[in-house]
């Protein structure tokens, strides 16, 4: 696995002391700031931001439009439109503004707010979780895109590894 390779994508900005490992892949249009640290094989996607000191275990995935707050530990990979924080990470809301910024409607917004209350807020096990995330597109069929990368992303989620957790609840 890996190849010894770390591919990094465009238009991306790695502040002082960041660390990429072996193995890594980088999207683009991603911001990492000081001292944040990968493991080997972490695979991160497109607009991610890292605050300051974050740490991620190897073998992990951040999906596109994540966001980590300063000193994040993450020990197990982190869905798109997630903002976690914490020491183990612990999920919080979604990256709403950076979503705004990328030009994203009301809409969509909407979506990844109904999504991440799929996944942290309605007491679901994590089969019931995706479930609920694919009736989403069913009922708006203009989210199916952002629907499809969310579902794609926990399809792939190892059992050993998981999800980031939400403070208030555990997801199965």
């Amino acid at each position: 696995m890996g190849g010894g390779v770390t591919r990094v994508g465009n238009d991306n900005l790695f502040m002082a002391y960041v660390h990429l490992a072996h193995d890594c892949q980088i999207g683009s249009h991603t911001i990492f700031a000081n001292n944040s640290q990968l493991a080997g094989h972490v695979h991160v996607g497109d607009w991610v931001i890292l605050g300051g000191f974050t740490v991620v275990r190897q073998f992990l995935r951040l999906g596109a439009h994540s966001f980590t707050a300063m000193c994040t530990l993450l020990f197990a990979d982190l869905p798109p439109y997630v903002t976690c924080q914490g020491q183990p990470a612990s999920a919080r809301t979604v990256n709403a503004e950076g979503l705004r910024r990328r030009g994203f409607s009301a809409a969509r917004i909407a979506t990844v707010r109904a999504m991440h209350k799929a996944l942290y807020r309605e007491n679901l096990t994590f089969d019931a979780s995706k479930e609920r995330i694919l009736q989403i597109a069913q009922d708006k069929p203009e989210s199916q895109q952002d629907v499809a990368m969310m579902l794609d992303f926990l399809a792939a989620v190892s059992p050993k590894v998981g999800i980031v957790r939400s403070s208030r609840r555990s997801v199965d």
